[in-house]
């Protein structure tokens, strides 16, 4: 069997999806006896009957139904490989690899890569979570282009955008704590009790404390959710983001223990990336995308009345 026509190929796919020779003509742009040649050159080069044309309208032959299935897939994938190659050809990238990090809060970040991507159906988002460390390590390693996280302001190795500020809250279930919570709790009172922490995904953790008590038993989980679920159930007590929990400190399903001597924190989350690194020109029109929502965020904290 000689080398298949891709023409060939295209006028079979168009004749079978349409129906006759003649609409796939008007479809592919072409004369009706340059479709019907490139069919029947296809089915002798390939020794099968694809189409059966005994009736009024053609259609097509078991083994038709069964090669155009096939056929369709290899266009499909055959136009993919072309715009593969018209990206690579024009430098755009074709994967993009985004970390999100723990303290996110995921609608919102989720929302913003949602309506980016959605114009750009070229580019793939290759999107992971990490923790505690994780995020920017894997950006200082070089394998994410861009981290949403928290990040030191004063490393000359990044660049950031602030888009939003996360309110961390130190959370119990009702009937956790055997005491009145009417005075300040310390930490020395919360000693007994197991903290549940979010694990750090690092590879070289940090030796950065995020208000763990010193001596008290903690127990882990790999995200904040997991961490709500213990302490909604009064397996541990711990800081939870507000967004996460603020229909059950509403409800009374948590309830805040947030004192001078255990505090609250904010946290600052921030579009990062590596100076010293090239970007493409789709992870550069993330980058204005996100600086452009930053600023809106900007004028919208001013603009609120405390």
């Amino acid at each position: 069997m000689h080398d298949l026509k891709l023409h060939d190929l295209r006028c079979f796919e168009a004749v079978a999806s349409e129906g006759s020779f003649q609409a796939a003509a008007l479809v592919l742009n072409r004369t009706h006896p340059s479709v019907f040649a490139a069919v029947a050159r296809l089915e002798e080069q390939l020794g099968l009957t694809l189409l059966d044309r005994s009736g009024y309208r053609v259609s097509l032959t078991e083994e038709g139904r069964q090669f155009h299935a096939r056929a369709r897939l290899a266009l499909r994938d055959l136009e993919h490989l072309r715009s593969y190659a018209g990206q690579l050809a024009s430098g755009e990238e074709t994967v993009l690899r985004v970390v999100m990090g723990d303290v996110c809060p995921r609608p919102k970040i989720l929302g913003l890569l949602s309506r980016f991507f959605a114009e750009r159906s070229r580019t793939r988002l290759h999107l992971e979570y990490e923790a505690i460390g994780g995020p920017v390590e894997r950006l200082m390693d070089a394998e994410a282009d861009l981290v949403f996280h928290r990040a030191n302001p004063s490393d000359p190795q990044l660049e950031r955008i602030d888009l939003c500020q996360v309110g961390f809250v130190p959370v119990v279930g009702p009937g956790f704590l055997p005491f009145d919570r009417e005075h300040d709790i310390t930490p020395e009172a919360m000693r007994p009790f197991t903290q549940c922490v979010i694990r750090d995904t690092a590879r070289r953790p940090s030796p950065e404390n995020f208000f763990v008590i010193d001596g008290a038993h903690s127990c882990s989980t790999p995200d904040h959710m997991m961490k709500k679920e213990l302490i909604l159930h009064g397996l541990a007590w711990g800081h939870l983001p507000e967004w996460l929990i603020e229909d059950e400190l509403r409800d009374g399903r948590l309830i805040s223990i947030a004192s001078r001597h255990i505090p609250g924190r904010i946290e600052t989350v921030a579009a990062v990336r590596r100076r010293d690194r090239p970007h493409g020109p789709v992870a550069e029109a993330l980058w204005l995308y996100l600086r452009a929502q930053g600023r809106d965020q900007t004028l919208e904290d001013r603009g609120s009345v405390p």
